[in-house]
């Protein structure tokens, strides 16, 4: 998961991107070079909305094919938030027909992106004013916010709600798709995290208990330093998986470092990135 040893392993990897690099690469013009577009990508159409919650009033971006209706997908930031990179991924999952919507995690305490160009997680003063904010995302808090966010995506005119809905999160997201799929079972049938952290602890409350419950199907894409750091909590997930008779890939991309799949970012190592998008279209295209 984000922390201080993360973003010492991130500073410069082979194939990465370093915090130099991350500067100049950090304008929209930069991060578009690094997404090309789906083969037979469709025409979208996005939106910055608002909407109720039971903790006050999420903002968040939605975009979806310009005509049509399509499965559902909600997109679980990491610690960084809302910004440019995620609104990008959205616009090419979109491009290949799903109606995404993705939210500001943190809207309980800002609104809209809140990194300033160069910044990061890598950053002290920057995980000093992240930290209360992610200290409100209690697994009670999520659960909320997972069953709004599932509710709003269900009300959009471009949803097929006669099909399934995705969900998917990265680093402090991967978890929150573990709790997405148990609050709405029926409707949530693809989840995947990337390099997330905390899918396994030892509380009562721990995100990986929840797989009985849920009837989505799982793509868990691991890095090769969070995998070092926690080695067996990629067995407790497959033990729990078939336990609960569900369909799981779980695997650790080697060479990937955590945040690997995120455009722009000091971790960003786009063979691997690519490799996990690909697993997460297969995912969508055969559960939703």
């Amino acid at each position: 998961m984000c922390d201080e040893l993360t973003a010492a392993d991130n500073e410069k990897l082979p194939g990465g991107v370093s915090r130099r690099d991350f500067g100049m690469m950090a304008g929209a013009a930069g991060l578009a070079a690094l997404l090309p577009a789906p083969a037979n990508a469709v025409p979208v159409k996005g939106r910055d909305v608002t909407f109720a919650t039971p903790d006050g009033t999420a903002d968040a971006y939605f975009v979806a094919p310009s005509s049509g209706r399509h499965p559902g997908v909600l997109v679980w930031p990491d610690v960084m938030g809302m910004r440019p990179a995620f609104r990008q991924m959205a616009d090419r999952l979109a491009q290949s027909g799903y109606a995404v919507l993705t939210i500001n995690p943190f809207y309980r305490s800002v609104k809209g992106q809140f990194l300033k160009p160069g910044e990061s997680f890598a950053q002290p003063a920057v995980r000093e004013k992240v930290g209360p904010w992610r200290a409100l995302l209690t697994p009670e808090a999520v659960t909320r916010d997972a069953t709004a966010y599932l509710g709003f995506l269900d009300k959009q005119r471009e949803v097929d709600t006669r099909r399934g809905l995705g969900a998917t999160g990265y680093c402090m997201g991967g978890p929150f798709t573990l709790r997405s799929a148990a609050v709405a079972p029926a409707r949530v049938r693809a989840a995947a995290s990337f390099h997330g952290g905390g899918l396994v602890t030892d509380k009562p409350d721990s995100p990986h208990l929840l797989i009985p419950g849920t009837r989505a199907d799982y793509l868990i894409a691991i890095a090769q330093n969070d995998d070092a750091r926690a080695p067996n909590e990629k067995d407790v997930l497959r033990k729990a998986f078939v336990d609960a008779k569900r369909p799981a890939e779980i695997e650790v991309y080697a060479g990937a470092m955590h945040g690997w799949t995120v455009p722009g970012g000091e971790a960003y190592h786009q063979a691997q990135a690519e490799n996990a998008w690909t697993r997460l279209l297969a995912l969508f295209g055969k559960a939703l």
